[in-house]
């Protein structure tokens, strides 16, 4: 049986950030401006190390160009994927990223950012803003350039258990008073559009307008993918999203439930409750890989698992 990889989640304090990754997950976080838990991750700015068992104090990345057997021996030299958790106490800039083709270029070889989001929990009255008014390239430069931002952007209110799909070129921005699970491609390319004229160490943010204005789809496309549910025999499994780079499930349970692997590997965060994965206990802030290989496996427990795999 092949043995659950248990990751060690690594902070990051931001402008933005808050104290909730520690009063609401028990993190041992640096400050009380933490935006940031990257949970899942092999990327350089942020690389998890294995907490647990044969390979505990490898780090992610190592684990994924060393020993592809663990993960389906798929392609590639970089772990594709990234889940965090993010903090947002006060608003993050208005922005957008790049696709992979543009990233590539651009971004010395990185990836693009596809991301998802999933509201953990938020405020009464929280809202977020996902896409645009602009009706085509031109306009959207008048309207930056005359500092529109408010005719700009379409902000929507939430709740938890919401969730959104950002395609690359959407102009986006999690608000003040939201705590979100997210999961992307493993990049860390951001360009931003505007910052609220905020001062960080008494320099005003860099901006990104140029890079925005070329990667910022017009006119903005909704998108329309929908939420598909499957009944368990004591919960149930929601498909979230599926996307040419990954696939978000979330599974709630009351009790025992028997699932199999058929992906290469499988990325998983508790963010309720409490039980058991093949026998190991598991809580809430958890976050694990079970290795290519596991077959037929169990959970138990009253719980909620976030669930993620490629493609």
């Amino acid at each position: 049986m092949q043995e659950i990889l248990f990751l060690e989640p690594i902070f990051k304090e931001m402008i933005w950030g808050g104290n909730r990754l520690g009063t609401d997950f028990g993190y041992d976080i640096p400050g009380e401006n933490t935006g940031e838990c990257w949970a899942i991750s092999g990327h350089k700015n942020g690389d998890c190390k294995i907490k647990n068992g044969a390979y505990a104090g490898t780090t992610l990345s190592t684990l994924y160009k060393e020993h592809k057997e663990l993960f389906g021996n798929c392609g590639g030299d970089e772990f594709p994927l990234l889940v965090k958790i993010i903090d947002a106490k006060q608003d993050l800039s208005i922005q957008v990223h790049p696709d992979d083709a543009y990233a590539n270029e651009h971004e010395n070889g990185s990836f693009g950012k596809t991301e998802c989001w999933y509201i953990l929990d938020c405020d009464p009255g929280a809202k977020i803003v996902v896409g645009h008014n602009a009706k085509d390239k031109e306009e959207l430069k008048q309207m930056i350039d005359e500092h529109r931002f408010l005719d700009l952007i379409r902000v929507r209110d939430i709740k938890k258990g919401d969730f959104f799909q950002i395609e690359p070129g959407t102009v986006h921005a999690i608000k003040a008073g939201t705590l979100i699970l997210e999961t992307q491609q493993s990049s860390d390319v951001t360009y931003r559009l505007y910052d609220y004229d905020r001062l960080q160490d008494g320099k005003p943010r860099q901006l990104h307008i140029a890079q925005s204005l070329d990667v910022i789809g017009c006119p903005y496309e909704e998108n329309t993918a929908s939420r598909s549910t499957k009944a368990l025999t004591n919960g149930e499994l929601e498909t979230m999203v599926s996307c040419k780079f990954y696939t978000v499930e979330k599974i709630t349970l009351t009790g025992e439930e028997t699932f199999v692997q058929t992906e290469p590997y499988t990325m998983m965060s508790v963010i309720e409750g409490s039980g058991t994965v093949q026998g190991v206990a598991v809580t809430k802030g958890d976050h694990f890989i079970l290795p290519s290989g596991m077959g037929e496996y169990k959970i138990d427990g009253n719980l909620t698992i976030m669930k993620s795999y490629i493609g």
